[in-house]
């Protein structure tokens, strides 16, 4: 009888570490090709597929595939790596800004003035989320925690902490959408909102 991707799925959910491992060693290597193209760095490239893996592992019981396994694989990966790149970005933007050595012009007060302005908005936005949406957005994006560290530290489930971080990124989204797709990753660098 042959295995079906439901199957596999299945067994993936349920904790199955063999299913894993199997998976793992079928995709690993074409994944890292895959990012490897994309970032233009191996070991870049090898981090990004190693934490795409840990990260279904261990929201393996919550997540939805309604793809192949393989495809949901190299969406998971193609979606990270896109981040990393725009996470690179604001990183170099940042280091730039706070380095000094940019002239002071007209330009450069422009710049400020577009990253004020920014800021702004964004922190507008983070107060027209509801409370719980909010506090779970911002243990996310500013303190890093996982989806469990977050249900723990509230009190909550894992899943009513994944829908309510869905509902902030929609909100979110909606709000600034002049300024997608930097604006998440620039969230991080904005100053903590008191929740």
């Amino acid at each position: 009888m042959e295995i079906t991707n439901s199957d596999i799925i299945l067994a993936f959910k349920q904790g199955d570490k063999e299913v894993f491992e199997k998976l793992f060693r079928s995709y690993y290597q074409s994944l890292c090709r895959y990012a490897n193209g994309l970032l233009n760095d191996t070991d870049e490239a090898e981090e990004v597929v190693q934490q795409v893996f840990v990260t279904i592992w261990e929201k393996r019981t919550s997540i939805e595939i309604k793809i192949s396994f393989k495809s949901y694989l190299y969406r998971a990966v193609h979606n990270s790596c896109l981040n990393h790149i725009e996470k690179l970005k604001v990183r170099q933007i940042y280091v730039a800004q706070q380095s000094g050595h940019e002239e002071v012009s007209a330009e450069h007060s422009e710049t400020n003035l577009q990253k004020n302005e920014l800021q702004a908005r964004i922190s507008s936005a983070l107060l027209k989320l509801p409370e719980q949406c909010r506090k779970v957005f911002l243990l996310s994006r500013q303190d890093e925690m996982k989806y469990a560290e977050i249900a723990d530290h509230l009190g909550i489930s894992i899943k009513t902490v994944e829908n309510q971080m869905g509902k902030a990124l929609r909100i979110m989204r909606e709000e600034l959408k002049e300024y997608l797709p930097l604006v998440i990753l620039i969230i991080s660098l904005v100053k903590p909102i008191s929740i």
